[in-house]
């Protein structure tokens, strides 16, 4: 069981949609970890997103190719300053779930689950990129047990 952690796809400017959807190419960056994700077989039980479209939007992309047993759904306090402490209390690993949000907040949540401070910079998200923080019996926090990103430079 496990949490998956994705920030969303590259947004348009605000000059051009005020509510910043996907670009085109958010849109295939997306599409394109999706597709990976799916053929690694990664199973999600459910998708939460916040309510901002770019959010929804990669969390769409991302169910219509893992179709979550659950689908998707919006979840509050996922905004980019929301409360950390508040929300990751609410959450389990042991779910499958997967969470489609927002820096700051997301890099912030894998600092406290993984290391107990959400100062701590454990791991750079990338848009549209999947973390995977799992449960290993030796080891008393999550940790990260792997990542699929668009970019590796």
């Amino acid at each position: 069981m496990a949490l998956y952690l994705v920030q969303h796809g590259k947004s348009l400017p605000k000059a051009e949609d005020p509510e910043k959807g996907l670009s085109a190419e958010g849109k295939m960056e997306t599409e394109r970890i999706a597709e990976v994700a799916s053929g690694y077989q990664v199973r999600v039980s459910r998708i939460l997103h916040s309510g901002k479209k770019r959010a929804r939007e990669t969390a769409e992309i991302i169910t219509m190719r893992l179709s979550p047993t659950d689908g998707s759904a919006p979840c509050d306090g996922m905004n980019p300053l929301d409360d950390i402490s508040a929300f990751a209390d609410r959450r389990s690993l042991d779910d499958d779930i997967m969470l489609v949000g927002h820096l700051p907040f997301l890099e912030r949540l894998i600092g406290l689950l993984v290391c107990g401070n959400p100062n701590q910079t454990v791991f750079k998200l990338q848009n549209s990129g999947i973390l995977c923080l799992d449960r290993v019996s030796e080891v008393k926090n999550p940790v990260i047990r792997w990542a699929l990103m668009p970019s590796i430079g």
